[in-house]
């Protein structure tokens, strides 16, 4: 690829960076350029946003999520360009949960969870206990990590199921085993690593910078190793900027 046609794509860029990043990882205690998230201590840096004091806490340096009731605890602040590595288990069969990206810090109207991007977290016997609500069960990916605007967020899907968009191989894996998802997020592009190897993604976001929302729905879900790595800001104009919480939303 040429030079200039390879700085015209800013996911590329991103993907080889974070190779480059995770390469020197491999020979330094703490990771290269990394800002951890949580700290395995407290909540300090996340803001509950409408679940209650019992929903989330911090036991043997885990990050437990008793799963209710539903709705999302927020990043204190909003990110735009970025690579996010989180690590997280289901404790019970068939569970639910998923972080947001570029997601506004209030629920949507008449909604439990925020307008932004899903990067879903399912256990894998979801569609079996869900059998009335699955899509297209036949398809692995339902249950390994999509990727889909919520609550009117628009994006265009790598692999559509509708407006979702799939993983090409099945990765996840099942109640009780350690997940890894890194997710690269440039200028309305989305990439998602599942264990290993990219899988999935999802352009041109309708918004392209806003707050990291961790989502409690229904089961028991832990997470740790939460951790992020900021690149340069890109071309999100105010109107593709999610409001501060507090303020009006953008017109």
């Amino acid at each position: 690829m040429r030079p200039s046609a390879f700085l015209r794509r800013p996911w590329a860029f991103a993907l080889c960076c974070l190779s480059l990043v995770f390469s020197i990882e491999v020979y330094a205690e703490t990771p290269l350029g990394f800002r951890v998230l949580f700290n395995g201590r407290d909540l300090t840096g996340w803001v509950d946003v409408n679940t209650s004091p019992e929903t989330w806490s911090v036991r043997d340096g885990l990050l437990i999520c008793s799963g209710k009731p539903i709705g999302v605890m927020r990043s204190d602040r909003q990110y735009e360009n970025f690579i996010l590595h989180i690590e997280w288990r289901h404790m019970e069969a068939g569970g639910n949960s998923g972080i947001f990206v570029w997601s506004e810090g209030t629920p949507a109207p008449g909604k439990d969870l925020p307008k932004g991007c899903e990067v879903q977290m399912l256990e894998l016997e979801w569609p079996k206990l869900n059998p009335d609500n699955q899509g297209n069960p036949r398809h692995p990916g339902f249950v390994s990590g999509e990727l889909f605007g919520a609550n009117g967020l628009i994006t265009v899907p790598d692999n559509p199921r509708g407006t979702r968009s799939m993983s090409t191989e099945f990765r996840c894996r099942g109640k009780g085993e350690w997940n890894t998802y890194v997710v690269v997020c440039v200028d309305g592009v989305i990439k998602l690593s599942i264990n290993g190897k990219f899988v999935n993604g999802i352009s041109q976001a309708s918004v392209k910078k806003g707050y990291l929302c961790l989502e409690s729905e229904g089961a028991e879900i832990h997470f740790r190793n939460i951790r992020i790595l900021e690149l340069p800001p890109g071309r999100a104009t105010a109107a593709e900027t999610a409001p501060l919480v507090g303020t009006s939303p953008r017109t």
